[in-house]
């Protein structure tokens, strides 16, 4: 059975997919319109100096998610 996480739970170089989205409102809608929808694979490329934002690769375009936004998405590991 794979283990849920959220997005921040995975460190730079591992690879996850998404498993729901708990944001509401507009940020939903911003996710949803980069691509991040059920069973999107994402890769953590790296996080900023001070660990927020974090950079993910979704769908073939490097993507900046703030911590905050980060805890919303529900993803286990491939």
């Amino acid at each position: 059975m794979n283990q849920h996480l959220c997005l921040n739970d995975i460190a730079p170089g591992q690879h996850a997919v998404v498993s729901a989205l708990c944001s509401t409102g507009s940020m939903r809608r911003r996710l949803l319109d980069i691509g991040l929808v059920e069973n999107t694979p994402v890769e953590c490329l790296g996080r900023s100096p001070g660990g927020d934002p974090s950079a993910f690769l979704i769908r073939g375009a490097v993507i900046a998610i703030r911590s905050e936004d980060c805890a919303d998405i529900l993803v286990h590991r491939s």
